[in-house]
């Protein structure tokens, strides 16, 4: 245990030697604290409702339910946990969605020990933090002229509950196995798989599954 000044965190990571190295390399320190850990976007809220950390260290990558839902959902529920996103993604796209969905920093995992210290300093004392190494990316999409800042990219126009759909039929679950774990009805499920396939001009579980690799929701 740190003192009482210790700002507390909980670690989300799918991979359990990231969550370990984190957690190791956060003990070295004297400042934070690790509360908890978990695997996945569901396990997160459910760890940040019992937990109340002041900072959740946040990948956007993971099964079920995914990182960028989770933010949008915690601080909707609790706007003064800071959120740090810390993922390998470093297209525009994910910055700028990330961001919009509360994140209030944005590390890459390619970055350096000394780089997520100073996001995480930086958001316990009430200020934002972007990785030095996408600065410039974001800058330069805003000077361009804002055409690739603004740029939607297509999944926006899906509903939350839509990207999670999305994301649980290309990791190969069922429409019985989403409706379980979402608490919902197949019927719904299916209401939300027709939309959506609408929306995206998909035409069957392997374009889905094609789109949802190519677009973040799931990984190889």
């Amino acid at each position: 245990m740190t003192g009482k000044s210790a700002h507390t965190i909980l670690i989300v990571d799918d991979h359990a030697l990231m969550r370990n190295g984190l957690e190791a390399m956060l003990a070295s320190d004297p400042g934070f604290e690790v509360v908890g850990v978990a695997a996945d976007g569901m396990t997160a809220i459910r760890s940040v409702a019992e937990l109340q950390p002041d900072i959740v260290l946040m990948d956007l990558t993971m099964p079920r339910t995914s990182g960028m839902d989770a933010i949008v959902h915690i601080k909707r529920q609790y706007p003064e946990i800071k959120i740090v996103a810390l993922t390998f993604h470093k297209e525009e796209k994910y910055i700028h969605a990330t961001l919009e969905a509360g994140a209030d920093a944005y590390v890459l995992k390619d970055d350096s020990r000394t780089e997520l210290f100073n996001a995480l300093n930086n958001v316990a004392t009430g200020n934002n933090y972007l990785s030095p190494s996408i600065v410039d990316k974001v800058v330069a999409g805003y000077l361009s002229g804002g055409d690739s800042a603004t740029a939607k990219p297509s999944w926006e126009v899906l509903t939350r509950r839509e990207r999670e759909v999305i994301k649980l039929i290309a990791e190969g679950k069922r429409t019985k196995q989403i409706a379980e774990y979402l608490s919902l009805s197949p019927k719904t499920i299916e209401k939300h798989r027709t939309n959506l396939m609408r929306k995206l001009d998909l035409h069957n579980v392997s374009e889905v599954t094609v789109y949802a690799l190519k677009n973040g929701f799931v990984t190889d």
